[in-house]
């Protein structure tokens, strides 16, 4: 078989352009150029290119969402799976998770700050959008874990909380006694697949629209991260039929346990 030949310069150019016009991720690239020029490249590759192009002093990689991320191959001494013990993946998840048809099913993640100085911890529901809030210090396991645990516990108690997917941050490499705690299944979205957690990625956009990039979460208060919790809440979604979140979490909490949300 033939050797794959060197990335032609003209696929640099397509790869260059999709990253400066639309911060595409190097997975939606390798999608992208095989469905449209039948150019088949791995998106590993995609990302050697950026790495190489930033070594060499470029700046392509300032159009990664995850700039100064270096891309973890799987399998490396750093990739999230050696780091989150006993990690259940999301091909595991009951399949009722995909209908958003009950409250319950939440996405996790973490909004880190300017210098790595503290993180807002955000958890949406998938079927109302219902999003609760909170800042920590530092996004470390332990403080997650804790944030995560103080502002779901009312639910927990009343047994509203079914499954939690988050990526594959260190962050959240105390999944076992969240879980336990909260009485909720823990699932962990593949790498590199952000749209499994689609919502997670909506939300935080919303959010730094109060809190844009280069904020220091230090700063800033549980009061403030509340309010805005509180706005995102508040503010209808065409998703929703224009309902709120906060009007349908309601109405699906109110409901015996499970009911389901019927737009």
């Amino acid at each position: 078989s033939s050797k794959p030949s060197k990335m032609a310069p003209s696929t640099i150019e397509l790869i260059t352009a999709m990253l400066i016009k639309t911060q595409s991720s190097p997975e939606q690239i390798a999608g992208r150029l095989a469905l449209k020029h039948n150019i088949k490249i791995s998106h590993e590759s995609i990302y050697k290119l950026i790495w190489k192009d930033k070594s060499a002093g470029g700046e392509l990689y300032l159009h990664l969402r995850h700039r100064a991320k270096k891309y973890n191959k799987r399998g490396s001494k750093k990739s999230g799976r050696g780091l989150i013990p006993n990690r259940v993946d999301i091909s595991e998840r009951p399949a009722i998770v995909e209908d958003k048809s009950r409250f319950g099913d939440f996405e996790l993640d973490t909004i880190v700050g300017a210098k790595h100085q503290g993180a807002i911890v955000s958890s949406v529901d998938r079927a109302s959008k219902f999003v609760f809030l909170d800042v920590v210090a530092r996004a470390k396991a332990k403080k997650v874990r804790r944030s995560l645990c103080k502002s779901l516990k009312s639910l927990g108690e009343k047994g509203f909380l079914f499954t939690f997917t988050s990526d594959n941050g260190k962050e959240f490499s105390e999944h076992e006694k969240i879980a336990k705690k909260l009485g909720v299944d823990f699932y962990f979205a593949r790498p590199y697949h952000a749209w499994e957690r689609g919502l997670n990625e909506h939300t935080n956009g919303l959010v730094r629209q109060y809190f844009p990039k280069g904020t220091n979460f230090r700063k800033v208060s549980v009061e403030e991260v509340l309010e805005v919790a509180r706005k995102l809440n508040d503010r209808p979604r065409k998703i929703l039929n224009f309902q709120t979140p906060a009007e349908v979490f309601l109405n699906m909490t109110a409901q015996t346990r499970g009911g389901n949300f019927r737009s």
